[in-house]
């Protein structure tokens, strides 16, 4: 694991995708490799890389894209491949207004390392140096050979809150297009040493999954909730998120929530009400409907959250104008917001 961090003597963050990457140039030296796989970190999906990689080596690639084929009206949201037949690839659009096909790049790539090389070299003064938007363009207009993988699996950009939500929601369909359980190609996760979950007899659960040392004695339908949290008595919680170590208090009600870790959220509270109107600081982030509740927030007793807001911080009621955050707001106690 190479995390972000500051050179000595010139301080700079990662930049962008490709310029995490010339930033680790000398550990990659270090292996000389033939080929480098790149990924991307929010993306949602199964694949066998090593099908890729016989894909690439059968057609003396030097730069392999999976691809996979996206609604029309969704193509100008992503890097669109045209390739011929054989897959090669003969245009790269960089989300596109006007898309000359519907297939996407996924943001998966295998390099030959001495043209991944060259390319980050090239590009190493490049502002925010990024794969899709400067390495695959700077390969192509150097004629390397760059070819399309499609590949026709299930496959989710969780880049945006709405499309986080609706990953989640899709793992407790009846039959998950996305399965968790599949028997040959089994998920594993973490398994903190932590009490099994508790289902007190009033509960009730409906179509939804639940972590491990929970305590549910209220209402959850349609959900995630993560490990350690608490529902308390009287509580509902319907087609929301909740991750680990958050307490829902006593007649709460959240709806179409996503709420993060170690978050209080007072005795009812009420939250995910109200129109569906854009949020004005950042009406391309909070929105889809959903309220947004950061990390190690409070939400005091009583007060009612609209949709499409976002919550940080330890808040107090005069922070609620009568008793209300209304469709559309941002209370940013924590100063992460803007």
């Amino acid at each position: 694991m190479l995390p972000p961090y500051e050179k000595v003597g010139k301080t700079e963050w990662y930049t962008g995708t490709a310029n995490a990457i010339y930033q680790n140039l000398a550990y990659m030296e270090s292996f000389n490799p033939e080929y480098v796989l790149i990924l991307s970190g929010d993306h949602i999906y199964k694949m066998d890389y090593e099908v890729m990689l016989d894909y690439h080596k059968s057609h003396n690639a030097d730069v392999s894209i999976a691809v996979m084929p996206v609604p029309e009206e969704e193509a100008s949201r992503f890097g669109i491949i045209v390739a011929d037949e054989k897959g090669r690839i003969k245009e790269f659009q960089e989300k596109p207004e006007h898309p000359k096909s519907n297939l996407a790049s996924m943001g998966i790539y295998i390099f030959n390392w001495k043209s991944l090389r060259e390319a980050l070299i090239a590009l190493s003064e490049q502002p925010n140096c990024d794969f899709g938007k400067h390495i695959i363009p700077y390969c192509f207009d150097q004629g390397q050979t760059l070819v399309a993988y499609e590949y026709n699996g299930y496959w989710k950009d969780v880049g945006t809150l709405g499309s986080y939500w609706e990953a989640n929601m899709e793992l407790i369909d009846i039959i998950p297009e996305f399965n968790l359980y599949e028997e040959f190609w089994k998920i594993y996760t973490t398994n903190d040493m932590i009490p099994p979950q508790y289902i007190s007899a009033e509960a009730k659960i409906t179509r939804s999954l639940i972590g491990d040392a929970t305590e549910i004695y209220g209402e959850v339908t349609n959900s995630i909730i993560g490990s350690g949290v608490v529902v308390k008595k009287g509580a509902v919680v319907r087609d929301s998120i909740i991750m680990q170590n958050t307490v829902i208090g006593e007649n709460a009600v959240l709806d179409r929530a996503i709420v993060a870790e170690n978050v209080e959220i007072g005795e009812g509270t009420v939250i995910g009400i109200g129109e569906d109107v854009p949020n004005k600081v950042k009406p391309k982030v909070y929105s889809f409907g959903l309220a947004v509740i950061g990390e190690n927030a409070v939400i005091p007793a009583g007060v009612r959250i609209g949709k499409n807001t976002a919550v940080t911080g330890e808040t107090a009621p005069e922070d609620y104008p009568n008793g209300e955050l209304a469709s559309g707001e941002t209370l940013d106690k924590a100063g992460v917001v803007g």
